[in-house]
């Protein structure tokens, strides 16, 4: 949806948002997800607008609205009508209109401090009480009050309520950043973006008891569903990125390494120094960087190795520096990477290159760009990348994906794939379900598409909820090999139901496809269930545009098809236990 882009028109989207909502109720694959909106002032338009860009990234929202202004009464005091919503995200819409006790000039230090505790002690119990519902909470931070009754000692003195709603805010983060499923939507920081006069319009306040702007909730609404649609595995994982006049100024072709506009020695310089640092940083976040340039790559690559350049030839995963047309080059590089052509976002100052590569791969993210100063904003506030959990894993993937190259290149060299497994020297650890490992299991879940059975997620809550519970087998799996690491790329989960065992998940990351960890994995699975007297193993297969990859894959070790609908939902049963001999046999088994 063009309305709903990076540089979005807030002012078309609440014109006609009841056109937007039909064209993208359109789109196929949306994913059903029950969102409770609760009130610290009206919501009604939030709920509208928070919709269109739920529906943009491929959710389908129900929404249950708490009564005006009553967040904590119907989140402390449920009359259980919440609990049976059973939601699968709160949202707590408060601002500082809803703080109570604010310090006074006559107060003494120890009378603004307590007012402090009592008011965070209230914004805790909220939130705590929503995270006992069991799924991710989203809670604002705090604006800033509009006026200043001390001036700049607002900022400074224990009275000032600058002061206190930016202590307020800290003891938030702190909680956030302590509290599993607790997330924080940074309403201090789109009021200083968007700006206070215009986001926090009292007009808006007085007339309609909106503590944002009408015109501001866009962007309120975008900033809530990129948490939401982070939390589903739904961010962008990769960057496409022109050379020319997008990295750095000039054409590299035409002026030398030497004449390009990169460094701090001019304005311009400077602007392309800043945006190749953010993506730098991306980079470091585990964001997968591309070179996707019409050049000569011999030619191309020079620009990187001025002391000057932030970046440097082997941050990028993919260097296609050629002829070529760039939607061929963005294809390419997803099936060598071996992830999805709509996890790129395609990034070129040339209007004409990202029109083509718009029509041509319409699942690829192309942001409008104008003049350099402006890049980071262009990619930053659109929260393609929005963070929300970080874990070892992420920051290394990049590595393990040049890793995962590496090994291409060793296997052209083999006549035979089991050897070429076995040169590999894999060892692969597989326990249950941890607490040290449950946070990458939750994002795991979240993230994966292709090698997903069921395409059920899993909250933080819920994984927890599976650790040493006896009527569940639990199992994830980590690859390592002889060029490194791939992290925990692997889960499964399996209901005890007698001396049956329902799979209600299994999935795999991409990195690892065929390479037998499959086979590893459910080796283990039937050790483990027979050893809990499991008689048969079912597993299901639901389609998606996805997962067709493993539609059969059931079949292939061991099951036998017992049921399909007109959908395509499959039913497989295992009852094989009697002299199973193991299905892999090209890695080490590292039990823990």
């Amino acid at each position: 949806m063009d309305l709903l882009r990076s540089d979005f028109d807030p002012a078309l989207i609440l014109q006609q948002k009841r056109r937007i909502k039909r064209e993208l109720l359109q789109k196929p694959g949306l994913i059903p997800k029950k969102v409770a909106l609760m009130s610290g002032s009206t919501i009604g338009e939030i709920k509208n607008i928070l919709e269109l860009f739920l529906l943009a990234n491929g959710i389908r929202p129900e929404f249950y609205e708490g009564g005006y202004s009553l967040f904590f009464e119907n989140l402390v005091f449920d009359d259980g009508s919440l609990k049976a919503f059973a939601p699968d995200f709160i949202y707590i819409h408060t601002s500082q209109r809803n703080l109570k006790l604010w310090p006074e000039a006559e107060d003494g230090a120890a009378a603004c401090e307590e007012k402090l505790n009592a008011e965070y002690a209230r914004f805790e119990q909220a939130a705590r009480a929503a995270l006992g519902f069991g799924c991710p909470v989203v809670l604002n931070n705090f604006d800033l009050p509009l006026y200043r009754v001390m001036g700049n000692r607002e900022g400074v003195d224990v009275h000032g309520r600058v002061r206190f709603v930016r202590r307020l805010n800290e003891k938030l983060a702190a909680l956030a950043e302590a509290t599993p499923n607790l997330y924080i939507n940074d309403l201090a920081y789109l009021q200083a973006v968007y700006g206070m006069d215009r986001f926090s319009d009292p007009t808006a306040w007085y007339a309609y008891k909106y503590a944002v702007s009408l015109e501001c909730l866009p962007y309120l609404c975008q900033s809530v569903a990129n948490i939401i649609k982070s939390l589903l595995g739904k961010n962008k994982k990769a960057l496409a990125l022109d050379l020319d006049n997008t990295l750095w100024g000039g054409v590299i072709g035409d002026d030398g390494a030497e004449g390009i506009v990169m460094g701090n020695e001019t304005p311009a310089g400077m602007a392309y120094a800043e945006f190749q640092g953010y993506l730098k940083a991306l980079g470091k976040l585990g964001i997968l960087l591309n070179v996707c340039s019409k050049n000569e790559e011999s030619i191309a690559r020079t620009g990187f190795e001025r002391a000057d350049s932030v970046l440097k030839a082997d941050d990028f995963l993919c260097f296609k520096a050629n002829w070529d047309p760039k939607h061929l080059n963005i294809a390419a590089m997803a099936k060598e990477i071996n992830i999805l052509p709509e996890s790129f976002v395609f990034v070129d100052d040339n209007p004409a290159e990202r029109e083509i590569v718009r029509r041509e791969l319409p699942m690829v993210t192309v942001p409008e760009l104008s003049c350099p100063e402006e890049y980071i904003a262009a990619i930053d506030r659109a929260g393609w990348f929005e963070v929300t959990t970080l874990s070892a894993d992420d920051k290394k993937r990049a590595e393990m994906y040049k890793q995962n190259a590496q090994r291409a290149a060793l296997e052209q060299s083999f006549g035979n794939y089991d050897d070429y497994l076995k040169s590999l020297d894999m060892v692969c650890e597989i326990g249950a379900f941890d607490a040290p490992h449950a946070e990458r299991i939750t994002q795991l879940i979240n993230k994966t598409n292709q090698f997903n059975l069921t395409t059920r997620r899993y909250t933080a809550a819920e994984v927890e909820g599976l650790l040493d519970n006896d009527e569940y087998i639990t199992q994830y799996g980590r690859l390592v090999d002889k060029f490194g690491d791939n992290g925990l790329v692997t889960a499964m989960i399996g209901h005890k139901q007698g001396d049956v065992l329902e799979m209600d998940l299994w999935i795999m990351s991409c990195r690892t496809f065929k390479r037998r960890l499959e086979h590893a994995m459910f080796d283990e699975l039937v050790r483990r269930a027979a050893a809990a007297g499991v008689k048969a193993i079912v597993g299901h297969y639901y389609p998606t545009a996805k997962n067709l990859l493993v539609k059969d894959f059931y079949a292939t070790i061991g099951f036998v098809k017992t049921a399909e609908d007109e959908a395509g939902n499959c039913t497989f049963e295992f009852t094989g236990f009697e002299g199973y001999q193991p299905q892999c046999g090209v890695m080490e088994i590292k039990r823990v």
